[in-house]
């Protein structure tokens, strides 16, 4: 069984006014097939979770680990940790002119797999997941999210989800922007990447909505760069209810 596990996670970034602490002591153990959920207020540390753990170069891990099945993820290269099994669907994802859909993907995933798949079926298991995403075959052959919509750079990062087969997926805010039939359509990709090979989900949101689709069978409120409480499903109903209120008035930030 598959695990990651983050263990007192702490970190910074560098601004006009110098270092800024952002994680200060997270921990969170996600199994395979498990869905965790991270809500907060804006500026808690959500996004900085998940590029600390994809490893972006303008967050510093001060202190910590992140370990996927017991390897040690902060002293691999970004290409490094994609091949031990982790993937990043970024809030906002980047356009890449001169790259096909269809040449990035098998590139990647010839990269991933160490040995390039097969063409033929490479070719139908794009077309059967760009068909259940909805995706015209016409976008095999544009630019990777070059002049797509909003709702098209997230379906593109759900079929790259679906193809790539990671172990274990960060989605930061992939609801964000979608309206209700596209945020339906990226959530039954994500279910259905779950259902084919077991993936576990760190799945960063603001809102109840997207977690209607995709069920966590965790909830972690983040509140000034740490946990501050945990529950299940019912977690997210009562922030949708209540807010952050309680847990800012109880965070003392300079903690």
């Amino acid at each position: 069984m598959s695990n990651l596990e983050i263990r007192d996670l702490h970190v910074s970034v560098e601004t006009e006014q110098g270092t800024k602490q952002i994680l200060r002591g997270v921990d969170l153990s996600i199994g395979e097939g498990e869905t965790h959920a991270i809500m907060g207020p804006n500026g808690s540390g959500k996004s900085t979770l998940a590029y600390a753990i994809a490893g972006h170069p303008k967050y510093t891990v001060e202190s910590g680990s992140v370990k996927l099945d017991g390897e040690e993820v902060l002293t691999m290269t970004v290409d490094e940790r994609a091949r031990a099994g982790l993937f990043l669907a970024m809030q906002y994802p980047v356009e890449i002119p001169g790259v096909s859909v269809s040449n990035f993907l098998r590139t990647a995933k010839t990269a991933i797999d160490g040995t390039a798949p097969p063409i033929r079926g490479w070719i139908k298991d794009l077309d059967s997941s760009m068909s259940q995403l909805r995706m015209d075959k016409s976008f095999r052959e544009r630019n990777v999210n070059e002049g797509f919509s909003g709702g098209e750079k997230k379906r593109n990062e759900i079929l790259q989800l679906e193809l790539l087969k990671p172990k274990f997926a960060v989605l930061d805010e992939t609801d964000s922007g979608l309206d209700v039939d596209a945020l339906k359509i990226v959530s039954e990709g994500v279910n259905r990447a779950k259902a084919n090979t077991g993936l576990g989900i760190l799945l960063i949101t603001h809102y109840n909505r997207i977690l209607k689709y995709i069920q966590p069978d965790f909830v972690h409120v983040f509140v000034a760069g740490k946990v501050v409480e945990q529950g299940g499903p019912e977690l997210a109903v009562r922030l949708e209810n209540e807010g952050y209120d309680r847990f800012l008035s109880n965070v003392n930030v300079g903690s």
